[in-house]
């Protein structure tokens, strides 16, 4: 039987692509989505007989258990690669974000990928050599002005990664994440702060490339088949990497000229 995988945010951006990819190579998916139109877009996008979509919240649980009875009918319960996937952007002086806003990025960027690996264990758990794979982001490699929620949703979760790598590893599991820089994806269409400018407005103003998606998607297939906990992609994720390393004096300076334009390295 074909090896199975599980994303959640599946319906566009990087969970899209990365169902395109697997799927491929011959692997069946399973797409999540709280977007019901856009999840049957995507998923007319792949081939009928390896695709299923399922349209779920990762703030609910009882939905991820449901969803991935469904998706492991066949295969008894076992999953081969769950993809905690989903996540939102959000951007702004802290100082004035609502507190509702917080609340949001923080339950589906976090606790969300929680829902995900405590309950995902199970299933990972009957698939020998499977693998947890969460999507973390170049704000997690230094904490990012402007962008705090989302920062420290992205910090944790690549936390996560480090501390479930080694707790799960006598189950047989892998677990690993995608350090991704600025993807064009519909999360940059959020506002950034208060301005009238989109993300991704401010990114490209900022001089900052917006890595394209399939090679994001070329990640997951090399994290799920690698010994990398972090892949890293695209420029910016790695010039932060090697200045958060190496010169973390300057990368505090960058951080406290402010915004998104203190991802950039020159």
């Amino acid at each position: 039987m074909a090896k199975s995988i599980f994303i959640t945010g599946g319906a566009s951006g990087i969970g899209k692509a990365t169902a395109q990819y697997f799927a491929a190579r011959g692997w069946r998916v399973g797409i999540a989505d709280v977007n019901k139109a856009a999840l049957a877009e995507a998923l007319a996008t792949l081939p009928a007989a390896m695709a299923e979509s399922y349209v779920m919240d990762v703030r609910d649980r009882d939905a991820w258990v449901a969803c991935l009875d469904a998706f492991t009918k066949p295969t008894g319960g076992a999953l081969d690669v769950l993809f905690n996937n989903a996540g939102i952007g959000s951007g702004g002086p802290i100082a004035e974000t609502d507190f509702a806003e917080i609340d949001r990025v923080v339950a589906i960027n976090f606790v969300g990928v929680l829902n995900g690996a405590r309950i995902g264990h199970g299933y990972l758990k009957k698939s020998p050599g499977s693998c947890l794979l969460n999507t973390a982001s170049a704000s997690a490699i230094y904490g990012s002005a402007g962008l705090a929620p989302y920062s420290a949703t992205k910090f944790a979760v690549r936390a996560l990664t480090e501390a479930l790598d080694g707790e799960w590893f006598a189950d047989g599991i892998k677990v690993r994440d995608i350090v991704p820089s600025f993807i064009d994806t519909p999360l940059l269409t959020a506002p950034a702060g208060n301005s009238n400018h989109s993300i991704r407005e401010t990114v490209t103003a900022a001089g900052l490339e917006l890595t394209p998606v399939d090679e994001v998607a070329k990640a997951a297939w090399d994290a799920v088949h690698g010994d990398k906990v972090h892949t890293y992609v695209g420029k910016t994720a790695f010039r932060m990497a090697f200045a958060a390393r190496w010169m973390p004096g300057r990368m505090r300076k960058m951080m406290r000229r402010g915004g998104v334009s203190a991802a950039s390295s020159d």
